[in-house]
């Protein structure tokens, strides 16, 4: 759940005589030398004792070095606190280490050894770190709210705590950035916590075939910006993308084969990210019937409806539900996206007289009041029933949940909120009011959709900055405050509607200015203290364009 913006304190804080008065004792030699031995008669005689005449001429003691406080480093997304502190601060040498206790070792090792190589550092297993080091270390459990880490630069050395690998980690990014951006760390404590527990990038490589390095370089940047879950939409009406051996049939050419997919969830994990699946239905699903045509579905009059199931033949189940068994043990992580979206049947005018055979399914399984909604709704529920007791939690888009049914969707599904466009459009509060858990994906916003069919517009980092927040998730209109709760947090979205519009080299470069400004918003819930052309400024430090 969000930690409050309360929970952290802000800004920069100002240094009282008190604390400017621990920070001398806490790092010595970091502030100017006292009064009273730089008086030209102060302090204890080193010489004889016998008389001035005879005594050797005392040497002028050469001043400590005066430091200004330390003002906030500069990363994205800004750090929630940072203490200052007076001191040089910390930049990698030669013989600087970054080095990890051995009772953490087990979880923190990996994180060490990638921090060591992006800072030229070497790497070791030791409770006796050394001046100039980097120690990386787990807090007591609890100790933080998750994610969370507390970065602290005194005496010549680093010190990165957290509850979690994960916090540890984003701590790893911050002095990372810390150095990229202006080549050293400064003085004092970042102590520092994401406000949404659900942060990333939607991908569909259903219609666009991505390769697997550039997927793994999203990867990389995501987690600098402590993004945390990639969105892999995989199957749709043009391509299914990911080897089947249940149902090698569907699978279309290019594709992930399963070692790929591996590769790819293998390094998502290594940098603390989340592959969470789509397998669309049952809608989207075009490229399953070309394969399979006796399960599409047909309206009253035989026309076929595109991409759409026939959801009243058990054998339409049947195969999504083994697609389903044999994909669980390749997506190791705990959420899972059901679809649920844009199923064609719904929107006709009269569903039940257009689709006599789903009306009838509706009334035989649910009763007499049942309608094709019904249907739809049962089925979101049994494909829920399916992932769940594999330990994921189910996610669907927005436009699979219905209103006025006689069944419901299960409690525990996540509503994925897009949608501003399309007809019958049901507004968010709808769904907070039934006191649901959304994430936000907001079309208007965090679209990035190929080609800018159906008046899209490719998104803008800028807009996204200055303009949006978690709480906008439809039109650019905020829900109350008091929902902020409900909402999980945001992922950008690309969909590759008409895929050769851009090259991947294209898209990588539409997304990136507009990811870092959502990593920015969904991490701190404060209003950006930055100017936006400051932020780009940073952005194109950390990651330069093209």
């Amino acid at each position: 759940m969000m930690r409050s913006s309360g929970q952290l304190r802000r800004g920069h804080v100002v240094a009282t005589a008190a604390v400017a008065a621990l920070v001398s004792l806490a790092v010595p030699g970091c502030t100017a030398a006292s009064d009273e031995a730089r008086s030209p008669g102060g302090g204890s005689s080193t010489g004889s004792a016998t008389g001035a005449a005879s005594a050797p001429a005392a040497r002028t003691p050469t001043p400590t070095p005066s430091y200004p406080l330390s003002t906030a480093p500069r990363t994205i997304p800004a750090v929630r606190e940072h203490v200052p502190a007076r001191g040089p601060g910390w930049k990698p040498a030669a013989a600087a280490r970054v080095v990890v206790p051995p009772g953490d070792a087990a979880a923190l090792a990996d994180e060490g050894r990638l921090l060591a190589g992006e800072l030229r550092m070497g790497f070791a297993e030791t409770a006796a770190p050394r001046p100039g080091d980097v120690e990386l270390a787990l807090g007591v459990k609890n100790s933080g709210p998750p994610e969370s880490y507390t970065l602290t630069v005194r005496g010549g050395r680093v010190r990165v705590t957290g509850p979690d690998q994960a916090g540890v980690f984003y701590g790893t990014r911050t002095l990372k950035q810390e150095v990229k951006s202006a080549g050293s760390a400064p003085e004092g404590t970042v102590r520092d916590a994401p406000a949404k527990p659900q942060r990333g990038l939607n991908l569909d490589i259903a219609r666009k075939n991505f390769t697997v390095g550039w997927i793994e370089d999203r990867l990389r940047w995501m987690a600098d910006l402590k993004l945390n879950q990639l969105g892999l939409h995989f199957s749709d009406d043009q391509a299914f993308r990911i080897q089947s051996d249940t149902h090698p049939e569907i699978v279309s050419t290019p594709h992930l084969t399963k070692a790929q997919v591996r590769q790819i969830t293998a390094l998502a994990a290594r940098l603390h990210i989340t592959v969470v699946p789509e397998l669309d239905s049952p809608g989207h699903l075009g490229a399953v019937l070309r394969a399979h045509p006796g399960l599409q579905l047909r309206d009253v009059q035989g026309r076929a409806v595109k991409g759409a199931v026939d959801i009243s033949d058990p054998a339409s189940a049947k195969l999504i539900d083994e697609l389903l068994r044999e994909y669980l043990p390749l997506f190791p992580g705990s959420l899972w996206h059901l679809g649920a979206d844009e199923y064609q049947a719904l929107v006709y005018r009269n569903p039940q007289a257009s689709f006599p055979q789903l009306a009838q399914a509706a009334r035989k399984r649910y009763g007499p009041a049942a309608r094709v909604q019904d249907l739809a709704t049962g089925w979101l529920n049994d494909r829920a029933n399916v992932v769940r007791p594999h330990g994921r939690v189910p996610k669907a888009w927005n436009d699979g949940f219905f209103t006025g049914g006689v069944v419901q969707p299960a409690k525990d599904i996540q509503v994925e909120y897009w949608t501003g466009k399309e007809l019958g459009a049901r507004p968010p509060l709808e769904y907070l009011r039934q006191g649901r858990k959304l994430v936000n994906l907001n079309d208007e916003y965090l679209y990035y959709v190929l080609g800018q069919p159906n008046q899209f517009t490719y998104p803008t980092g800028r807009r996204i900055y200055e303009q949006w927040t978690p709480l906008v998730l439809r039109g650019t209109t905020a829900v109350p405050a008091r929902y902020a709760a409900q909402i999980l947090g945001a992922r950008l979205a690309v969909w590759s509607d008409l895929a050769g519009a851009q090259t991947q080299a294209q898209v990588a470069e539409g997304i990136r200015l507009p990811l870092a400004a959502l990593a920015q918003k969904v991490w701190d819930p404060r209003p950006p203290q930055a100017a936006w052309a400051d932020f780009k400024a940073l952005a194109d430090r950390l990651q330069p364009p093209g």
